[in-house]
């Protein structure tokens, strides 16, 4: 009886859904916290349907598709930092406030800043953050390697920060008001936008560095499987080359 305990607590799979029903339940008490008289509640809502749509999505593929310790530490973290934005808005956090209350300057004045800027701190640790996740799915599920297993991350990681710029314009013209402006929180920069999928862009290529870095370092077989990642894996041409073929195929 004791052997089987013993082997129980040993098993890596059950100390890894203990560690991510911990990462679970401490962003469940977080939302609670602050779904609790948020500064907007209709914005607090729009900033939470994506929320829901991934925590289903990360409910529904952890049993066949477990990421990491890492993977899931990282999306945590950015989670929950989406989450104080969302019951403040982006614009309004108080961070100044707060860094005011321990230092007795503002952060602002310290950095030079002359907005709110939580919300491009927090795209660029949506790339920095949620880069390598997105890089162990795709090593996972396409078998990426090499060089691909760096610039793709990078590439969806930018594309869902330009698709969630869409989704923000979208919400903003169907609801407009002050709901639409709260929900943009661009204050009065017209390249709002541009500059966050910059910082996200950057993040995420620091985050791809850093990998590239480590596995460069570590990994034996490094440069053999980065030069297999750039060969030609088809030499014929595609396109109607391709259809021509499938169409013999058939005949």
């Amino acid at each position: 009886m004791n052997h089987g305990v013993a082997a129980a607590a040993g098993d890596p799979r059950s100390a890894h859904r203990r560690y991510v029903l911990a990462l679970g339940v401490l962003f469940a008490v977080l939302w609670i916290a602050l779904a609790i008289k948020p500064w907007h509640r209709q914005d607090w809502a729009l900033e939470n349907a994506l929320v829901a749509v991934a925590i289903i999505v990360l409910g529904l593929t952890c049993k066949r598709l477990p990421l990491s310790h890492v993977s899931y530490t990282l999306i945590f973290l950015f989670l929950c930092l989406h989450e104080i934005g969302a019951h403040y808005t982006y614009a309004e956090v108080p961070y100044d406030e707060w860094f005011k209350a321990v230092s007795g300057v503002t952060l602002n004045s310290v950095l030079g800043w002359e907005r709110n800027n939580f919300d491009r701190v927090v795209h660029f640790l949506y790339g920095l953050l949620i880069a390598y996740p997105v890089r162990e799915m795709l090593l996972r599920v396409a078998a990426v390697r090499g060089f691909w297993g760096y610039f793709l991350p990078l590439d969806l990681t930018m594309s869902t920060s330009m698709m969630f710029e869409l989704f923000e314009w979208a919400a903003a013209e169907l609801f407009g008001g002050d709901l639409g402006v709260a929900y943009l929180g661009t204050q009065g920069d017209v390249w709002d936008a541009h500059k966050d999928m910059a910082l996200a862009s950057l993040g995420a290529l620091i985050a791809m560095l850093i990998t590239y870095g480590i596995n460069r370092a570590l990994q034996r077989d490094f440069a053999e499987e980065w030069a297999q990642s750039l060969e030609v894996k088809e030499p014929r041409p595609l396109g109607e080359y391709a259809l021509a073929r499938m169409l013999n195929r058939r005949k």
